[in-house]
């Protein structure tokens, strides 16, 4: 698993996120979850990329409790076990992309 806090004080916008998950070889795709919007423990045959662009998600990956804000980058490795919850009032809005193994 990789965290990558973002540190500027300006957040990409969703466009800026595409261009560059596009410029990794991935397909990026959206997603929007409601407040307290909960996706049960789970896993994939591919790592799994999701940028934060608005909103708070609460992530557990393998029994690591985190909050990734807008910007905030995780990449989980395939057939890791992690869950998640939209955090807040608002609704959360993700990039996301599968990396293949």
């Amino acid at each position: 698993m990789i965290i990558t806090r973002w540190q500027a004080p300006i957040v990409p916008s969703k466009q800026q996120l595409h261009i560059i998950l596009e410029s990794e070889g991935l397909e990026p795709f959206d997603e929007t979850y409601q407040p307290q919007e909960k996706v049960q423990d789970h896993r994939h045959p591919f790592a799994e990329v999701r940028i934060i662009v608005a909103g708070e998600m609460i992530f557990n990956v393998s029994g690591n409790q985190f909050v990734l804000r807008p910007g905030d980058r995780l990449e989980i490795p395939a057939n890791t076990k992690h869950s998640h919850v939209a955090q807040g009032t608002t609704d959360c809005v993700c990039v996301c992309a599968q990396r293949a193994i």
